[in-house]
């Protein structure tokens, strides 16, 4: 178990909340660096590329470098975050990228980069932060207290953003008058101080009492836990729709400060630094934001806001006006991404957390990488008004996905439940064993037969989501009362895994179904192996014994039941 934080006296409220606790603290102000490092680089690359190549689809794949790999190796990333010490595998990834930015400011010092090498180098630092990603975010419920949760994660956003909004500005300042070596030199620098606070971040855990899954299976847990869990399917597929479409505004930002403005380098990263102060002040009104709206209102207001600021970025040939444009794009785009972020922390049980935001991570990334590319060459066709007008006008449409997609309602997190002790067995079995299969049978009255029904669909959700397969409810046609659940499970471990995978509102809907149960009979549950050769005892004087339990009706903890 991880060492909880030492809680304040003063209640957990308010944007600020977080700061009180010293770990989350100390990271933040780290992170804050690094961050600032990142955008400082990200200036010297875009402008760099736009000195070594003249097209516009060039010059965005600069952000499609960057972003790619979050969308490549996020659910891997997210699997690892899960696996390991979050710590250390923090610590890993930061390295990476340490030595992607510095391998890149030799490259530059002795002027041996190429537009190729560029955007390499660029995928490694990316590579590097995608793997620190979900590491970070879901270590922060380990940093502050569950009350404390929301604002930490606009807080990291609002770190991104502080930074936004004087790394562009300071990254100009530092390509134009020193080059675009030393803004790469900055990165690498800028790493150090997180990496020295990660490294003395004692994080406590308990080992679990159950192997560590493989990468692989790890992996599918995640995707499985993902496609069965409605509401964070709807967040990531907002997630990704957003990216898509408003990721056209940081893609084309460098054309945007040399064409229609007709600036430079400084121009450049004092138009992000507008977009950046934007988004501090969007994630500074994240609190009072859930407070007044629902999450698709507040989504809703969100875009249509967006749509009208970038038609405005591509009419504007002023910079005063393109500046306010992009400070108040910068607050809507924030106050998006940070309710995605948090509907989708407040959605993942802890055992799926880093998985889960990878694939938050993933689907805002992917969508700004794809977009990126897609925004680039439709400027080289028809230039860069046209190509903000036309995500414009995508953007002011896509509030209609909320009619197929509305955005869930988000509350407190879903805390984990307690750990069930292992069921009895009186076969030999191994971690390996299996499939198992599960068979429980309930008596329902007829006149409940419709509400039982509808209450196993979600349970059939809640079992697939932590590892069962092959879900299915039947009906008795002789005994129209009798009703079996069925499923399985790959192995005995896989099995064990998924019934304390369960959280306590999953909990409570495996009870809600047991109490449909009527009758002197409780609840029977059978577990059986399939295929079960090897199990069988071949000598006369060994009996073969198989068993069947019964849970009692009265059973609160319902997640014993199977």
């Amino acid at each position: 178990m991880t060492e909880q934080p030492n809680r304040p006296k003063m209640a957990a409220d308010g944007i600020t909340a977080p700061l009180r606790y010293t770990v989350f603290r100390r990271i933040w102000l780290a992170s804050l660096l690094s961050n600032l490092g990142l955008l400082i680089q990200g200036v010297g690359a875009a402008w760099a590329m736009t000195q070594m190549a003249a097209s516009a689809d060039k010059v965005a794949l600069v952000q499609t470098a960057l972003m790619l790999p979050i969308m490549l190796i996020s659910m891997p990333a997210g699997a690892i975050a899960d696996m390991y010490d979050r710590r250390i595998v923090s610590v890993i990834s930061l390295s990476i990228a340490l030595i992607g930015a510095s391998v890149l400011t030799v490259l530059a010092g002795f002027n041996l980069i190429t537009p190729e090498l560029l955007l390499a180098f660029c995928f490694i630092v990316g590579s590097g932060n995608a793997l620190f990603g979900p590491a970070w975010q879901s270590s922060v419920s380990e940093q502050v207290p569950p009350e404390a949760l929301a604002s930490a994660v606009a807080l990291n956003g609002i770190s991104y953003n502080i930074a936004r909004s004087f790394g562009p500005a300071v990254g100009g300042v530092i390509v134009a008058a020193l080059g675009a070596v030393a803004a790469f030199a900055c990165n690498a620098i800028l790493y150090l101080p997180l990496l020295v606070v990660l490294l003395l971040w004692r994080r406590n855990t308990e080992v679990s009492r159950l192997p560590r899954e493989k990468l692989n299976r790890a992996m599918v847990s995640g995707v499985r836990y993902i496609t069965n869990s409605p509401p964070i399917k709807i967040v990531l597929l907002r997630t990704l729709v957003m990216g898509l479409i408003g990721g056209a505004v940081m893609a084309l930002m460098p054309l945007v400060a040399r064409d229609l403005l007709h600036g430079g380098a400084q121009m450049y990263g004092i138009m992000l630094g507008a977009f950046g102060m934007g988004a501090v002040i969007g994630a500074l009104n994240i609190h009072e934001l859930r407070k007044r709206m629902s999450g698709e209102a507040a989504i809703r207001a969100c875009t249509i806001t967006m749509a009208f600021t970038m038609a405005a970025l591509a009419l504007s040939t002023e910079p005063v006006l393109t500046a306010t444009a992009l400070v108040l794009a910068g607050a809507v785009w924030m106050a998006a991404i940070a309710l995605f972020n948090i509907g989708v922390q407040l959605s993942a049980p802890r055992w799926v957390a880093g998985r889960s935001l990878a694939a938050f991570q993933a689907a805002i990334a992917g969508g700004i990488a794809i977009g990126a590319w897609g925004w680039g060459h439709l400027t080289d066709y028809a230039g860069v008004e046209i190509a903000l007008l036309t995500a414009a006008g995508l953007m002011l449409i896509s509030p209609l996905l909320g009619i197929w997609l509305t955005m869930p309602r988000v509350g407190a997190r879903n805390e984990d439940a307690d750990m069930l002790a292992d069921p009895e067995v009186k076969l030999s079995l191994t971690g390996r064993s299996g499939p198992l299969v599960v068979e429980i049978e309930y008596r329902v009255a007829q006149e409940n037969a419709r509400a039982f029904h509808n209450v196993m669909q979600d349970v059939q959700l809640s079992r697939q989501r932590n590892g069962a397969y092959g879900w299915s409810i039947a009906r008795d046609i002789a005994d129209p009362e009798l009703w079996t659940e069925r499923y399985h499970c790959p192995t005995w471990l896989d099995y064990l895994r998924q019934r304390n995978r369960a959280t306590q509102s999953e909990r409570a809907l495996h009870q809600q179904a047991i109490d449909f149960h009527i009758g002197p009979e409780p609840v029977r549950i059978r577990r059986m192996l399939e295929r079960p050769f090897g199990s069988v005892r071949w000598k006369d004087d060994t009996p073969d014994r198989a068993n069947s339990e019964v849970l009692p009706v009265v059973a609160t903890a319902a997640g014993s039941s199977t």
